[in-house]
């Protein structure tokens, strides 16, 4: 008799560039060209490093664990459960899966599997291999990857320093979406395509009663959405080692996302799932999502017409011609060495290669498969909404500036806290750029 449990964690503070694309360029693009940059830089160098650790174990053992963000999230838990319940009836097995909350997530992930209590597949972000990998406790995967039939972008994806750790789940970006229903109620009858139309709309937005006119990050837990927005103004955030952080497009980028928030277009303590909560009650003009956010969102929606007025928006640009920005996104899942390691590898092989499982993830939660057979499906082929996504966001997206570092992380936070400060009015923009430049430097330099 197979058996599935899941234990919740204890977390503390729970808180148109594309337009002529044919549809095989689309499908590339899912899971092919959007990896091309980050294959080349951030996510693959050719020296291997870390290697599995020697976890201890009985690797051929039949029971081994699960640990997955997507199994405390309402959208998501009913597809994976069932997808390890099918594993575990289909192979007699026995999954013993844990689940944290997204935001705290890293941290327990990063407690446990140091003190040896994470054992088999483990769900990670794409941005957070730098700081798991070095630790030595996950397998090399590049025999599994072999059989999977991925794309040679989406399985750099789970690459850290030429190693394959990860198996790809799916591999998109992260931009915006609009509720097209409250733009053509405020009167905004073309997309805004820069920045200073983007505030005009916003506005607009504001008129409407009870309308947050963008639900833009402003807790710390997700305000590294304000990376794209300082590339945007012309930031490169990072340029080797140096941190350029504190130049002048980095701090006019906060001082813009300051006077949104002081104008009311923006609100106060919103993170993703605060988004897209308010957006499922039709109360948000724009917010930033990953492509996600459709599924996630029409799940907890009243009105169904709500699946037909989200639409994807390439991230306004200042000045015409520049290419929108947007954060490459997705996730992997890497085996723990050590206890039922053999079995949680083919586990997930199947559950991210195998066509039908990731067909029908993708039908349920509209998250893009990384197979060429995956992509080929029907399901993924002929939807306009990630085809729109692919051509028009995922196209020019970039991988986080400093995913490549054990550090990322507190990086990420170090600047959140300074964009927080920022806009509660305990800091200047050049002050709070200027302080998480000499710390982010003191990081990097450890």
């Amino acid at each position: 008799m197979s058996r599935f449990r899941t234990r919740q964690g204890l977390a503390p503070g729970t808180a148109r560039p594309g337009a002529g694309l044919r549809r095989r360029d689309t499908l590339r693009l899912l899971g092919l060209g959007a990896m091309g940059a980050a294959g080349a830089g951030a996510l693959s160098a050719c020296a291997p490093s870390g290697g599995s650790g020697g976890g201890g174990g009985d690797a051929s053992a039949s029971t081994f664990g699960f640990s997955s963000w997507s199994l405390n999230e309402e959208a998501s838990k009913p597809v994976v459960e069932a997808i390890v319940a099918d594993w575990e009836s289909a192979e007699d097995v026995s999954i013993d899966a844990v689940s944290y909350p997204y935001n705290d997530y890293l941290t327990q992930l990063t407690l446990k599997l140091r003190g040896g209590q994470v054992t088999g597949a483990v769900q990670l972000d794409i941005a957070w291999l730098g700081a798991l990998a070095p630790m030595g406790r996950l397998l090399d995967l590049s025999d599994a990857a072999a059989r999977g039939g991925y794309t040679e972008a989406a399985l750099t994806s789970g690459q850290y320093e030429g190693t394959q750790y990860g198996l790809p789940w799916t591999t998109a970006s992260i931009g915006l979406i609009a509720n097209s229903t409250l733009l053509d109620a405020a009167g905004i009858t073309e997309q805004p395509t820069t920045i200073e139309q983007f505030e005009e709309a916003l506005r607009a937005l504001k008129d409407l009663e009870g309308i947050t006119p963008y639900a833009a990050a402003t807790k710390v837990a997700q305000l590294k959405d304000i990376f794209p927005w300082m590339r945007t103004f012309g930031s490169t955030l990072v340029e080797g080692d140096t941190v350029t952080i504190g130049d002048d497009a980095s701090v006019e980028a906060v001082e813009w996302y300051k006077r949104l928030y002081d104008d009311g277009l923006i609100a106060a303590d919103v993170d993703r799932f605060d988004a897209r909560a308010l957006f499922a009650q039709g109360r948000v003009g724009f917010y930033d999502d990953a492509v996600i956010g459709k599924g996630a969102t029409i799940a907890q929606a009243s009105d169904p017409a709500l699946a037909d007025a989200m639409v994807p928006v390439p991230r306004p640009v200042l000045a015409s011609g520049d290419a929108p920005q947007a954060l490459l996104w997705g996730h992997v899942i890497v085996v723990v060495d050590g206890e039922g390691s053999d079995a949680a590898t083919e586990f997930a092989l199947h559950t991210t290669s195998d066509t039908a499982t990731v067909a029908d993830y993708f039908e349920r939660l509209a998250l893009p498969p990384t197979t060429a057979e995956g992509l080929g499906d029907p399901a993924v082929a002929q939807d306009a909404f990630t085809t729109e996504w692919t051509e028009r966001i995922t196209a020019t997206a970039t991988p986080g500036p400093f995913w490549h570092l054990t550090q990322n992380a507190q990086i990420e936070e170090v600047v959140a806290q300074q964009v927080q400060a920022v806009l509660v009015g305990g800091s200047s923009a050049r002050d709070a750029m200027n302080a998480a430049r000499e710390e982010i430097t003191g990081l990097m330099e450890r």
